[in-house]
């Protein structure tokens, strides 16, 4: 009888960042629980793409939260405010745009230790990138670093001797080398959803700082998008 694999709990938006980060925990040789959120996001797509992933990798569970963080608002992404379109790579980098939702991540990595630590899992996997990036401050290293020590300090695990790992394996990766290596790994880039603004059937806009992104990494990486967007209808 062989060996029982680890458990690690992911975290699935079903994005590419996301869907290649299961991919590498599977790679890495653990057993994948999937967490999704709907956390009062301005459309489902993302939910229903992660719902497609997950089945894709045949993860061990997955679950779909709901949390209503539109009732505080002070997003794009969770308020009637707009999503900015058409601006520049450098432009996106430049300032925290409105699309971030604030203390998104450590809200959703609390719920993902939670759920680690009643599944005995010490490995939490987390897409997060500080390279090509919206200038979220929750996706910065030191971010990171900080919330595995107060997950070691906030649970009984931790008390008792179990040491939290948080994993981001595309921390220093371009957007490029992520879609490169989601590719080796055999991650189906027409399943995910990657928009901040789809259309009602889930195309993708085409302009916002997250399309954007995505397809300045396919061209950067040599790859076709799958996906059909919006602003053309035409493959970039």
């Amino acid at each position: 009888m062989g060996l029982q694999r680890p458990k690690a709990v992911v975290l699935l938006s079903g994005g590419l960042d996301s869907t290649t980060t299961l991919a590498m925990a599977l790679q890495q040789g653990f057993e994948a629980y999937a967490l999704t959120f709907r956390y009062g996001q301005r459309h489902e797509a993302e939910v229903k793409a992660a719902e497609r992933v997950a089945t894709f990798f045949n993860v061990v569970r997955h679950i779909t939260i709901d949390i209503d963080l539109r009732r505080f608002g002070g997003s794009a992404l969770t308020d009637n405010i707009p999503v900015p379109k058409g601006r520049e790579s450098v432009e996106i980098a430049h300032d925290i745009p409105v699309t971030y939702v604030p203390a998104r991540n450590t809200v959703f990595l609390s719920l993902a230790l939670a759920w680690a630590e009643t599944l005995g899992a010490y490995d939490i996997f987390i897409g997060v990138n500080a390279l090509d990036y919206s200038g979220y401050p929750d996706c910065r290293p030191e971010y990171i670093q900080a919330f595995e020590k107060m997950a070691n300090l906030a649970t009984k695990a931790g008390v008792e001797g179990k040491h939290f790992t948080i994993h981001t394996p595309l921390i220093n990766m371009t957007k490029a080398e992520i879609i490169k290596k989601g590719h080796e790994l055999g991650v189906d880039f027409s399943i995910t959803s990657t928009c901040y603004d789809p259309s009602p059937d889930g195309r993708p806009c085409g302009q916002c700082d997250a399309c954007i992104l995505r397809q300045k990494g396919f061209a950067e990486g040599g790859l076709k998008d799958p996906l059909l967007y919006n602003k053309d209808g035409e493959r970039p």
